[in-house]
């Protein structure tokens, strides 16, 4: 008298369970991705940046600077420009050359749309090479 121990095996010896161990696996797997891309994905963080204490890059021979004053007056070089003239002051200032690195710098207290303003008319305008100009860190250390 013959004891059936294992009643899913039928008269051909194959079994009729799942095998769950690479389904465990592929969970983990992504249990673990979840994990690390949550924290990432969080949009509503305060930012509060740091001083730059990068070493500056060497100055061009004719930089290009284009300045936004407290008042919202911009100024390419020494001189004043307005929003609708900036693209044909800059393609006069650099012969055309839209890969002329522009070197923008803003008063504190600009507000950002008009950061946003004017980078947007620099985009517009063809210009895509924009170095932000700061304030290097002092007291290093």
């Amino acid at each position: 008298m013959a004891m059936h121990l294992n009643e899913d095996i039928d008269g051909d010896g194959e079994m009729h369970d799942i095998n769950v161990t690479p389904f465990i696996d592929v969970m983990l797997v992504l249990l673990i991705i979840f994990m690390v891309a949550a924290p990432l994905a969080t949009v509503d963080i305060r930012v509060d940046l740091p001083n730059s204490t990068a070493t500056p890059q060497p100055r061009p021979d004719k930089p290009v600077y284009l300045s936004v004053k407290g008042d919202k007056q911009l100024f390419l070089g020494d001189r004043a420009v307005t929003s609708a003239s900036l693209a044909t002051a800059l393609d006069a200032l650099t012969q055309g050359n839209k890969d002329t690195t522009i070197f923008f710098q803003a008063d504190k207290s600009v507000d950002y749309e008009t950061l946003m303003s004017v980078m947007d008319n620099l985009r517009r305008s063809g210009y895509f090479k924009v170095g932000l100009v700061g304030v290097e860190a002092g007291g290093k250390g």
